[in-house]
């Protein structure tokens, strides 16, 4: 029987599953995701080797857990954060702040290089977290347009150039954030947009 470091089975459980994101997230920044192995995770996770497997069964698992782990933190913190404003300009505002500032935590290499290395089931699964994150933007915009703030006439290929301004880390984020708010203001909106 293992130790359990916790007051309780599902604490130990969670104490190791996030050790193990840790470790993962780390070994995602320095390798590739074909380069790292279940003995790499549960080494930097302070893991026995056989441990780290009544988690997880092998490194598709943890993939796929790291992202509902990660995009369950990023949306709590994105809502928190929208909770902070009440007008649509502003809303956006905070969306693509944080989208800008938590993209360099949040997006390491989960996205097209794991494509082929996945399972059509894994991809599946981590695609629902990107919707997920989709569907914030979706609620803004029409919320923005309700309030005739924005013009939207597609929101699917808004939402699609609103994240593809959102990819270049090289452009100052206040750029990047004007840009994204005045491109979907109306007329009258961006007549009076001083900012």
């Amino acid at each position: 029987m293992p130790k359990i470091n916790a007051e309780t089975v599902a604490e130990h459980r969670d104490r190791v599953r996030r050790r193990v994101y840790d470790a993962f997230a780390t070994l995602m920044s320095e390798r590739s995701f074909d380069a790292i192995t279940m003995a790499q995770i549960a080494e930097r996770a302070e893991l026995g080797r056989t441990t780290i497997y009544h988690h997880f069964p092998d490194k598709e698992a943890v993939v796929v857990a790291f992202a509902t782990h990660e995009t369950e933190r990023y949306l709590a913190e994105l809502r928190t954060a929208l909770d902070t404003a009440d007008d649509p300009v502003e809303r956006l505002r905070v969306y693509v702040r944080h989208q800008l500032a938590a993209g360099q935590q949040f997006h390491m290499g989960l996205g097209m290089q794991l494509v082929g290395m996945l399972s059509r089931e894994s991809v599946q699964a981590i695609r629902e977290h990107v919707v997920a994150v989709e569907d914030v933007l979706r609620e803004l915009l029409a919320a923005g347009v309700a309030a005739g703030a924005f013009e939207v006439p597609d929101p699917t290929s808004a939402m699609s150039l609103v994240h593809a301004c959102l990819a270049p880390r090289h452009v100052p984020p206040e750029q990047v954030e004007r840009f994204i708010v005045r491109a979907l203001l109306t007329d009258a909106g961006r007549a009076s947009y001083t900012s």
